[in-house]
């Protein structure tokens, strides 16, 4: 799971689908149960890295799930070897789509920087892991209405990150849109967008909740940073409060 301890940087997944599924109602466990155990090692097989499942905590029919590639040719690649080739897709895929409402909310981003992308683990709980872990993730969704730049990457840096990091939320995570063409049309994604996202994780709830209060009552927050950041964007940002799965 990202944000766990012995943290290794993987630089060689500079491709990264961040997917928002929609679930039939009180369906989100039963796809879970069947994502963690037969469609995590099976698409890492056909070349790609499953990098987090979550639960949305604030939509029980979400969830939500990343997965990267080394380049995008090598994503049209694996996502062929998965889904028209691969056995797993083939025995489990009509009970994972009856599980869905929607899956097409899926964006395409590369990491904002060499050293920007996820530290990963070097391993995962295995098969039929049950205990789910404390720790929680929020992602942070903006739009723009152009590619990110330098201007907003150094706002970004020199105004909104040490908010964050001051009250308990330090960034390791931030991506831009990938502007390349899907490789794999048979799973769209939301194309023609600009966004930047940052991920912060948290020991556990607790941290989270105090993060939010703290901010929420951060001066520089709400009078300096926050009206320039959303000068900078075409909407509100969009925050994703994140559960890992047991697998995750």
């Amino acid at each position: 799971m990202i944000g766990e301890s012995h943290r290794t940087m993987d630089g060689t997944w500079p491709v990264v689908e961040l997917r928002q599924y929609t679930l039939r109602p009180g369906a989100r466990d039963v796809l879970i149960e069947l994502f963690d155990r037969e469609f995590v090692e099976t698409q890492e097989a056909a070349g790609m890295r499953i990098m987090g499942q979550f639960r949305d905590e604030d939509d029980p029919d979400r969830f939500v799930w990343m997965r990267g590639f080394r380049d995008m040719a090598s994503r049209g690649a694996a996502l062929t070897a998965f889904y028209l080739e691969g056995d797993a897709w083939k025995a489990h895929g009509k009970a994972a789509n009856a599980t869905m409402l929607d899956s097409t909310d899926a964006l395409l981003l590369r990491p904002l920087s060499e050293t920007a992308g996820f530290p990963l683990p070097e391993a995962r709980p295995g098969p039929g892991a049950t205990a789910l872990p404390p720790s929680r993730f929020m992602a942070t969704i903006c739009h723009l209405d152009a590619p990110v730049d330098n201007a907003f990457v150094r706002f970004f840096d020199e105004r909104v990150r040490p908010v964050l990091s001051g009250t308990g939320a330090h960034p390791i995570a931030c991506f831009e849109t990938e502007p390349s063409e899907n490789t794999f049309p048979r799973l769209p994604v939301r194309e023609g967008e600009n966004v930047f996202i940052w991920f912060t994780s948290f020991e556990d709830d607790d941290r989270r909740r105090t993060h939010l209060d703290r901010l929420a009552r951060s001066k520089e927050w709400n009078e300096d940073v926050l009206p320039g950041l959303s000068a900078r964007l075409t909407g509100p940002p969009q925050r994703l409060n994140l559960a890992p799965t047991a697998r995750s």
